[in-house]
């Protein structure tokens, strides 16, 4: 090789600018290190591993842990789906792949969902980040706060996007077990990450694997990532039937490599998960808060027991205690009279004869008495009157399908599109003969009528009912 290429000074200027390009060229991107993990979802058994413990870049799938932390901020109350979030001046800088956002716009929290589940939106998960934590900084402390919680051991976020950083590292292992998570803790979000594509807002935009949830049977999610330091990522889930198996890649060369490898590491979970197994949900952490005191509890070193109320001895209280004698002749006395008094007999009215019981037992009631019956009071007559309007009797219809699967699913998806009426509602599958028909029920008429037209509006199918 030397030899061919000759001396420095007889080298040719083409081929030192081959070189240097060669020098120069992302090889490194097609070379990122390969990491595998497949895990049986019902019971994060885990079915094949290869350098699954190795640090790696984990690129986007990185957003997977900032929309975590979202739905838990959501479900903590400190943030809301509908609430308005101003773009910061770091958020609108970030690079490709992003939405479009401009400094100073606001847009709702939930495009910002969508954009960065779906688009993976690099200036949405920043955006979304310093929503919860107001830094991208604060942020990635919580982020890191909640991998420990999750059982994540190796893994360090410094940004909300995964971008190339130093020491932003994760393993394949970590992301197996974040995405279990994200199955089972947040169940009704997790269908965003099988949409093809949805509207964000600022406009409509496509999923970032919607190759292969086309191409892989049972597949609905999770996330991909890209990076020329990471390669291609992606983690997976998939179901068929009742086994449903996570699997997660490191280090693919290209899309479609990533994408074959993939559903190889699915077929083999597949091949090798029992048919039938015990659901084991994972622990489901709290939301810790971000830069808000959180009180904590700790064990009582001392009982206090409230003071008595001081007693104040009255001069009827002293006397009294002083001759008790007294108090029971007085007492005696107040008994004869009260006696004496019930025997006496109102003016115009029959006397009532008391019979003496010489065994000390009771008096025996007297004849004279009449008995109280049941049947001689006036019947009470019961109304219950059935709402229509104000009572929470009232329901809708958005489909009939093949399967309670399929049903349940678009439900999930409809109360999501939906939120806002849907809000409070329960949602139901039905079997019938002809199908499993998906039902939102405790609703009233107004209600269930104002959600019909919204849906319809949508082109989804709808049609109320009412207490039957």
């Amino acid at each position: 090789m030397k030899a061919w290429l000759g001396s420095s000074a007889h080298r040719s200027p083409v081929i030192v600018v081959l070189i240097t390009l060669l020098a120069l060229s992302p090889i490194s991107a097609i070379a990122a290190p390969y990491a595998a993990m497949v895990m049986d979802a019902r019971t994060g058994e885990v079915l094949h591993s290869r350098n699954a413990d190795t640090r790696l870049h984990p690129a986007s799938l990185t957003k997977m842990m900032t929309l975590y932390t979202v739905f838990q901020a959501i479900e903590a109350g400190k943030l809301s789906l509908d609430q308005k979030i101003t773009i910061s001046a770091n958020a609108a800088a970030e690079p490709p792949s992003k939405l479009g956002l401009r400094k100073g716009q606001t847009i709702a929290l939930r495009y910002l969902i969508r954009a960065a589940a779906v688009k993976s939106a690099n200036d949405a998960a920043t955006a979304l980040g310093e929503a919860v934590a107001g830094s991208e900084a604060a942020f990635a402390r919580h982020m890191n706060r909640t991998a420990k919680s999750l059982g994540m051991t190796r893994t360090t976020f410094k940004n909300a996007h995964g971008l190339t950083e130093q020491g932003h590292l994760s393993t394949a292992r970590d992301m197996s077990i974040l995405g279990r998570h994200m199955l089972y803790d947040y169940p009704e979000y997790y269908n965003l990450f099988s949409r093809r594509s949805t509207h964000a807002g600022l406009r409509e935009v496509a999923n970032t694997n919607r190759r292969f949830l086309a191409a892989y049977k049972g597949a609905d999610g999770i996330k991909t990532g890209y990076t020329r330091a990471a390669g291609f990522n992606l983690v997976a889930s998939a179901e068929r039937g009742q086994t449903r198996i996570i699997a997660t890649m490191f280090g693919g060369r290209s899309t479609a490599q990533r994408n074959e490898r993939v559903a190889e590491l699915l077929d083999m979970g597949f091949a090798r998960a029992p048919r039938v197994a015990r659901l084991q949900k994972p622990h489901k952490p709290g939301f810790e808060g971000v830069g808000v005191a959180v009180a904590t509890v700790t064990a009582v070193k001392r009982s206090l027991f409230p003071q008595a109320r001081p007693i104040v001895a009255t001069a009827a209280v002293v006397a009294a205690m002083e001759a008790p004698a007294a108090v029971a002749v007085d007492l005696k006395d107040d008994i004869a009279e009260a006696v004496a008094l019930a025997a006496t007999t109102p003016e115009g009215a029959a006397p009532i004869p008391v019979i003496a019981s010489p065994t000390g037992l009771p008096p025996v009631r007297p004849a004279a008495l009449m008995e109280s019956r049941a049947n001689s009071e006036p019947e009470l007559e019961v109304v219950t009157r059935i709402s229509s309007s104000g009572g929470r009797l009232w329901g809708i219809n958005v489909g009939r399908y093949g399967s309670r699967y399929q049903a349940e699913r678009i439900l999930l998806q409809t109360a999501l599109t939906e939120m806002s009426t849907l809000d409070g509602s329960l949602r139901k599958v039905v079997k019938s003969p002809r199908g499993y028909d998906a039902h939102f029920v405790g609703m009233t008429q107004e209600t269930a009528a104002l959600a019909c037209r919204r849906l319809q509006a949508r082109q989804v199918e709808c049609s109320p009912f009412g207490p039957s």
